[in-house]
């Protein structure tokens, strides 16, 4: 069901900078979970990595028919390198995870599952973390900033913070870009008028190397991004129903 040769119905994007050492393993976890389910593809953004993570994409490529690897020539964030994934993405439905192992592909069934089945009405299935392996100061930071973000938004969503994430390639596309967009991506999914499926997922501890993108997800460095995000919400008119008159001779 991983044939290079046709379409995929599902594209996995997976943002990664100087994780080498996880990729393999990672790849592994994805067919494991997918295979035989769906068509698909696993999209690589290589987000201007120093080490050798683009030298075992490209192992692994020569492998794996289904496996693309996209590289930014220097380090754009997180935000940029999904965008970057979705916007090669060939499949209509996108799943995104951390490339650290800290996000477990097993449960991406779950996540692709409840687009497929939300007939249209579900823009965005996302995972929620339950116990958490990030320290306790890290995890007393996000509480913290996840309370004032749902808040001030009123998202009805207790962790934005986690990888594991599915959604239409054409809903994320419609969405405003800016950078750390994928932390609000429920209330701006919302905005578009699309409801949100959450899944309770399970966390790891990062399989190995150091955390390499910054927790956007603190409220003293989300703080402009909320107020911007706040703004969009308040601004949205709803879409007017057009219908073009046709001619009747």
């Amino acid at each position: 069901m991983s044939s290079s040769t046709t379409a995929p119905a599902v594209s996995i994007v997976v943002p990664v900078r100087n994780e080498a050492d996880n990729v393999a393993p990672l790849v592994d976890e994805i067919v494991a979970a997918l295979d035989g389910r769906w068509v698909y593809e696993i999209v690589y953004v290589d987000d201007g990595s120093a080490d050798a993570t683009s030298e075992r994409l490209a192992a692994i490529m020569a492998r794996r028919g289904n496996v693309r690897q996209i590289r930014h020539e220097k380090s754009s964030g997180q935000s940029a390198a999904v965008r970057t994934g979705v916007r090669a993405a060939r499949g209509r439905i996108v799943a995104t995870l951390d490339g650290d192992g800290q996000n477990n592909p097993a449960f991406l069934p779950d996540l692709i599952g409840a687009i497929e089945s939300g007939g249209g009405r579900i823009g965005l299935a996302a995972g929620q973390r339950v116990g958490r392996k990030d320290t306790g100061f890290k995890k007393f930071q996000s509480r913290i900033a996840n309370k004032v973000r749902s808040s001030v938004l009123g998202d009805g969503t207790r962790d934005t913070g986690c990888g594991l994430k599915a959604f239409r390639r054409e809903v994320f596309l419609s969405l405003p870009y800016f950078d750390g967009l994928h932390r609000f991506l429920p209330a701006l999914v919302r905005r578009e008028g699309y409801d949100i499926a959450y899944v309770d997922v399970t966390d790891r501890p990062r399989r190995s190397g150091v955390s390499n993108y910054g927790f956007f997800d603190r409220l003293w460095v989300g703080i402009m991004d909320l107020a911007g995000v706040w703004w969009l919400i308040r601004r949205k008119k709803s879409t007017p129903v057009a219908t073009e008159v046709m001619h009747h001779d």
